[in-house]
């Protein structure tokens, strides 16, 4: 399929490039919903080039979200609520009236909450790393605070040792990652991680009842394996399926399972099943 950088002016007021795959048009005529993908914090559409490599038929929507790559970055606006209306702003612009969505650590979050404030937009959940709650000051959170510009390189460096890694991940993408820190002004940091951390969990205000596949790897060690079961346990029908030698950068680490897995689950769910 066809794709394209569109950079889109939202009804929330900010722009934001947007990757897109497929004749979204066509979408919206035909009834079949694209893949939203959304992304964690402190990246940007790229991380998921090599899954979007993965899925060459699918119809595909991958914005940056507010603050991160090259989205606008205002003062404002990051709370988890504001941010989820930009991603309606994203949907409403290609006149989509439903999406399967995806969203990787972080992005797991605003899914979750785009499902329980707009149900009627989601088709299905895909929930990649995804946290139950980030309520409460997270243990890198004073380091994020202390941040001043301009944002150093070794400081992005070394943020990427939150993470373990159990798999090989191409030097090329964590690379880019280093890049998507970069693009991210140190006020803006500190704005989105408290947009997160400040909000009530999203499963706590509301009830998700959408199809749900949730890949978690078992060596995350900041989304416990307790709290993955407890999600699951929230949303009906959810289904948990364990990557094991895989910690939390499950999209990192292994992209083609993730294909693998979310393809099968999508075309489950069109043929019913």
């Amino acid at each position: 399929m066809e794709s394209e950088v569109r950079t889109l002016s939202l009804n929330t007021g900010i722009s934001v490039p947007c990757f897109v795959q497929g004749n979204l048009e066509q979408a919206t005529d035909d009834g079949g919903a694209p893949l939203l993908l959304l992304h964690a914090w402190g990246e940007s559409w790229r991380s998921f080039n090599r899954l979007i490599a993965l899925l060459p038929t699918f119809k595909i929507v991958a914005p940056d979200l507010r603050g991160h790559g090259a989205a606008d970055k205002p003062e404002d606006g990051y709370s988890l609520s504001e941010v989820v209306e930009d991603v309606v702003g994203v949907l409403e612009d290609f006149g989509a009236k439903q999406a399967h969505v995806l969203g990787s650590s972080s992005g797991g979050y605003v899914a979750q909450q785009l499902a329980v404030s707009h149900p009627d937009l989601v088709a299905s959940l895909t929930l990649v790393g995804a946290p139950l709650t980030l309520h409460g000051r997270p243990p890198f959170a004073a380091e994020v605070e202390q941040l001043t510009e301009p944002i150093s390189e070794n400081w992005i460096r070394e943020s990427l040792s939150w993470y373990r890694m159990l798999h090989t991940v191409p030097t090329s993408y964590i690379e880019d990652r280093v890049q998507d820190g970069l693009a991210m002004p140190a006020a803006i940091w500190k704005a989105s991680l408290r947009g997160f951390y400040e909000a009530v969990p999203p499963t706590e205000t509301g009830e998700i009842s959408v199809p749900t596949l949730m890949l978690w790897g078992a060596h995350d060690h900041l989304v416990p394996r307790q709290h993955q079961e407890t999600l699951a346990s929230r949303i009906k029908g959810a289904r948990l399926q364990i990557y094991e030698g895989t910690g939390h950068l499950v999209l990192w680490e292994c992209p083609e399972r993730v294909a693998e897995d979310l393809t099968r689950f999508l075309e489950g769910l069109s043929k019913g099943s």
